[in-house]
């Protein structure tokens, strides 16, 4: 695993060197995990003109040589499953991409989403914003000083939740920049933050950022999305040690995905290494209908079975909600983890 991860410290502690220097190639990637004579991998290296793949190095080290079921190598390589086109699927499954101010999604009463960059540092295949215009919602101080005036004209909200892409691939300074802005706005109380930085590249979790962090006046949320126990290392488990020492609020979310965490052991594993980091398990997602990702896909029926063999493996705490989100719906939408009701079939 020498060629994955240097062992240069300053390179292990550097994030914005880290996402300099992402691997971009499938063939490079197989090759790294001794996986170049696989075939059916191979048949997918083209799926990366529909959406490049970006794998941090510190996240390939994750990933077991020679075993091309890996979870995390099934969250990033592209597959030729991608090219299908499939009715009930969309390039804009949430209904996004019409959206009247640029990097702002303002779909809930006291809460709204502030598209805060485009790119990300890993790209993941079931990614619902895979085709969202970022040309269009530029991550520059132009575009956030027109959120920030509209957020100041709606006194119903109380919450602005950074997105993207991913949000942290803003610079420390950056960041510094809108938080300031967001606390000079009175009916501002809670910042959330949801990202997969921390676990694709958690030298991302600087002094800086965290020291930013503690003496904000907002209750800061930080929403990791982490898919399954593997991805969770000791430099995670440092990061989130440290923000919570400074006070943020660490929860999670997650996607059922079929080959990578459709069973309930695998989903009752990685509830415990997210509580033994201190992250409480907040919400699963069944997957969002997005074009290029069919393959991922666990029907509810199955989804609720999984969820029932998790709940008698964990604590109550430990389970996440399973939900869905649907376009122009003003909130998630709860699962009901009872059977389906058919006509002539009613629950007592």
């Amino acid at each position: 695993m020498a060629d994955i991860v240097t062992l240069n410290p300053s390179y292990r502690e550097d994030w914005i060197a880290q996402l300099g220097d992402v691997i971009t190639d499938p063939d490079e990637l197989l090759r790294i995990l001794s996986l170049d004579d696989h075939p059916e991998l191979l048949a997918g290296r083209d799926a990366r003109s529909l959406f490049a793949l970006r794998v941090p190095r510190s996240f390939a080290a994750r990933m077991e040589p020679g075993n091309p079921n890996d979870p995390l190598l099934r969250q990033v390589l592209t597959a030729r499953e991608e090219f299908m086109q499939l009715p009930g699927y969309s390039t804009d499954p949430l209904e996004e991409q019409d959206n009247a101010i640029p990097g702002v999604l303002h779909k809930y009463q006291n809460r709204a989403l502030m598209i805060l960059k485009g790119g990300c540092a890993v790209n993941c295949r079931y990614c619902f914003r895979r085709h969202f215009p970022y040309n269009e919602n530029q991550g520059n101080k132009r575009t956030w000083q027109g959120a920030l005036d509209y957020f100041r004209q709606q006194p119903a909200l109380d919450e602005i939740i950074f997105s993207g892409g991913d949000p942290m691939m803003a610079k420390d300074n950056e960041l510094d920049w809108v938080i300031s802005a967001l606390e000079n706005i009175p009916h501002i109380k809670r910042l959330r933050i949801h990202t997969r930085l921390p676990i694709a590249i958690p030298a991302r979790i600087t002094p800086e950022l965290v020291a930013r962090f503690e003496r904000s006046r907002l209750q800061i949320l930080l929403v990791n999305h982490i898919n399954h126990a593997n991805e969770i290392n000791d430099a995670f488990r440092d990061g989130m040690a440290r923000l919570r020492r400074a006070g943020v609020t660490l929860l999670n979310q997650s996607v059922m995905l079929r080959g990578v965490n459709d069973n309930p052991d695998t989903l009752a594993d990685l509830s415990n290494a997210l509580f033994d980091a201190g992250v409480m398990p907040y919400y699963l997602h069944v997957l969002d209908r997005v074009q290029g990702a069919a393959h991922y896909m666990i029907s509810d029926d199955e989804a609720r079975e999984i969820m029932r063999g998790l709940m008698q493996r964990v604590s109550g705490y430990m389970v996440p909600k399973l939900t869905r989100e649907i376009g122009g719906e003003p909130s998630k939408t709860t699962i009901d983890l009872r059977m389906r009701q058919h006509p002539d079939h009613e629950i007592n």
